[in-house]
């Protein structure tokens, strides 16, 4: 058994913490949390995770919930996963480029794919347009960003590019136009070109056909338009 846990859900962000354990070269073991049995709300999850979310990491027995932290931990302990720097103010961009992630995109990437949770399936499609129209300013951003380089930072592969990958993967196939963003489109190919890459999706895989086999795979579905 591995020092280091990660509970996931197939789908879900937990996707970006195991592609940076992937990436890493750690061995770590992942536990599937089955939300469509209430498993993250049960008393024995929260005390893992109190918020009732994933991912959560257990590095050495010790805590840690949310990806930013889960990256800017295991970037000070292994490396390899930001552009190094001394420099406190160019760290604090890093930072806000993965908030970037976490606080802007991720909350529009969950009213496109999944409106009805937040609005019901009567209001469903406003709520998913709304989110698409707002969407397309930050996919801009992104595409002008990739437009001369490969990577978010330039040549150096980083965790950002994960956390961009999972926000891509996620919408697309939702209805939202994703083509229109080629620059953005040929990152997310290279991604999945990289081995750790290739890794985490085969876990998340596995994570999938042990929920269909009980019955508890959750499967959003896309609005008919």
């Amino acid at each position: 058994m591995s020092n280091i846990v990660l509970y996931i859900s197939p789908g879900s962000c937990a996707r970006v913490s195991c592609i940076v354990l992937e990436e890493l070269g750690l061995e770590f073991d992942t536990r599937v949390v089955r939300f469509m049995k209430g498993e993250h709300k049960s008393p024995e999850y929260k005390l893992k995770n109190p918020k009732g979310k994933v991912p959560a990491l257990f590095y050495n027995s010790q805590a840690i919930t949310e990806n930013v932290a889960i990256i800017t931990f295991l970037n000070e302990v292994h490396g390899q996963l930001l552009p190094p720097t001394d420099n406190a103010l160019d760290f604090a961009n890093q930072i806000a480029d993965l908030c970037f992630c976490s606080a802007t995109l991720h909350p529009l990437v969950t009213r496109i794919r999944m409106p009805s949770f937040f609005a019901g399936e009567d209001n469903a499609k406003t709520v998913q347009d709304i989110a698409f129209k707002a969407m397309d300013e930050f996919f801009q951003l992104i595409e002008k960003q990739l437009e001369d380089q490969q990577w978010w930072y330039g040549d150096q592969w980083s965790a950002m590019d994960a956390y961009l990958y999972w926000c891509f993967w996620r919408v697309q196939g939702s209805g939202y136009h994703v083509e229109r963003f080629p620059n953005f489109c040929a990152h997310s190919h290279r991604m999945e070109q990289r081995p750790a890459v290739k890794r985490a999706i085969a876990r998340d895989n596995e994570a999938s056909a042990i929920l269909e086999s009980e019955g508890l795979l959750f499967q959003p579905k896309n609005l008919e338009r």
